[in-house]
């Protein structure tokens, strides 16, 4: 019955000094390098907790496949596009524009209870006539799909509009 108790009070105090870390910011990460180089996005994370839409354009890359995922289609001229997707993660909670050019947007996504941060780009590929996307999370070894989730909304966002 002591373990027991000891257990739940570890489980308690690993909590909320979890907690304490996330609201003190200690769970942000640092910001990366970001932008488009050569015609490419920076390639996928090295663990599971990325998506991006130029995948392909990594074949040995470890996580290509599970971080492959469809560029976002045109809705009008692709700096239309890129203002539309604007609009739209700016109505998204924790969502900060940190970059905006008129093929180019640069998103940080703040998670509200920890505050994790996930960085999304989109970026208008004028020879492909999409955008294309990226959005990983800056620490941790998995992000439980919510990058690839964030994308699915904002593509479904952007089709209603």
């Amino acid at each position: 019955m002591f373990v027991v108790k000891w257990l739940l009070w570890a489980l308690v105090a690993l909590g909320l000094a979890l907690l304490l870390a996330g609201r003190l910011g200690l769970l942000q990460g640092r910001e990366p390098t970001l932008g488009v180089r050569d015609g490419r996005l920076k390639p996928p994370s090295k663990t599971p907790n990325s998506v991006t839409s130029q995948a392909a354009l990594h074949p040995d890359h470890p996580m290509r496949a599970r971080a492959e995922i469809a560029p976002l289609p045109l809705s009008g001229s692709g700096p239309e596009t890129i203002a539309r997707i604007q609009a739209i993660v700016e109505a998204m909670s924790g969502s900060r524009v940190v970059k905006r050019e008129p093929d180019y947007l640069y998103v940080q996504f703040t998670s509200r209870l920890l505050r994790f941060v996930d960085d999304t780009e989109f970026w208008f590929d004028p020879a492909a006539q999409v955008v294309q996307v990226r959005s990983s999370s800056r620490i941790g070894h998995g992000d439980r799909g919510v990058n690839r989730a964030r994308v699915d909304h904002i593509r479904a966002q952007l089709s209603q509009r």
